[in-house]
């Protein structure tokens, strides 16, 4: 709050002359501004970002017709759902059918008040910031259900009731694994758990009490994929049973708050897992948290959360969408054990005075690690991308030889 007056000030100095209940709400009213425009038009990168990199990974080229290289396809889309008309299929609950759509995109904007994007950057700081994040998701639940009931359609119903199912089961083994780096550092502020990784990358907690916190990452990341119906865990959305799910009916601007919802939930799954395991706001190199003046650390916030949601993208075009039986599975039978035996094994380190900082070689994992990743991967796109040149020198050699001789540019 006090940086926004500040820089209020600095931009309207007869900001300072107005009473305090005015200064209050737009010192409230700027962030809010600030997140809501960055929900919104978020999206519209991110659909084009999956478009592009589905087409890379299945040997397609994607959007190309909208502009160039197709940047402008999303936002053709975009006007094209905010122009269509709404339909009301015959039956349906009007007051409720309208106001879940609206549930679900509030759920997921709400998070964004106490995301922390620097040291003062924050909309607010509360002391129970993970307990307010858990609390305020939940409204996108009470959405998707309020949609598949009020849509008087049985697929609609069963998406909605699947979706139900699939939030309460992996809210469980994610909760459980929050509770681990809060109990290291013993606050459930956001702003305390991303200060208290500050020193460089190997301080982080993704590298602490290695290898016990990467595997905790992964199970919060297995579950937030569920929370957040993405692949392989899309069954409240499986298109060859249920048609669309709980959106089946919803169609223009109604269906958009659904795609809208969906979306922003991915950045805010992974700005969460950026402050509880990568060190949030913080650079991997504490000499590059800032460039002169200017602070960075909103910045590497939004790298490292867009890095965690190509992830989502890749996976979603890489694993097939596993059946409900064995959504439940991996819910109660894998996930639930594991985050039980991490917070209790953690918590015990935690408790013990020799391991209470961790294990000592918990400083030397960090870089290794990440660089022997960050190697693998680009060895990969490297190949990937070399291999998609030769395929794209063979179609064009073959689509020569196709070609009548009289044809054939000399």
């Amino acid at each position: 709050m006090d940086a926004t007056y500040r820089l209020l000030v600095w931009l309207v100095p007869e900001v300072a002359t107005l009473p305090a209940w005015a200064v209050g709400a737009l010192c409230a009213a700027l962030p809010a501004l600030a997140c809501f425009t960055f929900m919104s038009l978020g999206p519209i990168g991110y659909v084009y970002a999956e478009r592009k990199i589905s087409a890379f990974m299945q040997d397609r080229l994607g959007p190309m017709r909208v502009g160039p290289y197709g940047v402008l396809q999303t936002i053709a889309d975009t006007i094209k759902l905010l122009f269509k008309e709404a339909i009301f299929p015959r039956g349906v609950d009007r007051k409720l059918f309208v106001t879940a759509p609206l549930l679900v995109a509030v759920g997921a904007f709400l998070p964004f008040v106490v995301i922390p994007w620097g040291g003062r950057a924050q909309p607010a700081d509360l002391n129970v910031g993970v307990f307010y994040v858990v609390a305020v998701s939940a409204l996108s639940t009470v959405g998707l259900i309020m949609a598949g009931w009020a849509s008087n359609n049985k697929y609609a119903l069963f998406g909605a009731m699947r979706s139900a199912a699939q939030i309460v089961s992996y809210e469980i083994p994610a909760l459980m694994i929050i509770l681990v780096p809060v109990l290291i550092v013993g606050s459930l502020s956001l702003q305390d758990l991303t200060l208290a990784q500050a020193g460089g990358l190997h301080h982080w907690f993704l590298f602490r009490y290695f290898p016990l916190m990467p595997v905790a990452f992964l199970v919060f990341f297995t579950a937030g994929l569920a929370e957040t119906n993405r692949a392989p865990f899309d069954i409240p959305e499986a298109e060859s049973e249920l048609v669309a799910g709980f959106h089946t009916e919803y169609s223009g601007f109604f269906f958009s708050l659904f795609f809208l919802a969906e979306y922003t939930e991915m950045f805010v799954l992974a700005a969460v897992a950026s402050v509880l395991f990568l060190g949030g706001y913080l650079a991997p190199i504490p000499s590059l948290q800032q460039l002169g003046p200017i602070p960075l650390g909103w910045l590497w916030l939004v790298l490292k959360a867009w890095g965690l949601v190509f992830v989502m993208m890749w996976l979603r075009w890489t694993l097939p969408r596993s059946r409900v039986d064995q959504l439940m599975h991996i819910a109660w039978k894998v996930l639930l054990p594991i985050a039980l035996a991490l917070l209790v094994v953690v918590g015990g380190l935690v408790l013990w005075p020799a391991t209470k900082d961790g294990f000592p070689w918990d400083a030397w994992v960090g870089w290794p690690l990440t660089l022997a990743v960050a190697g693998f991967l680009l060895l990969v796109m490297l190949r990937t991308l070399r291999w998609n040149y030769r395929r794209e020198l063979e179609l064009a050699a073959r689509a020569k030889d196709a070609m009548p001789a009289s044809q054939v540019p000399r």
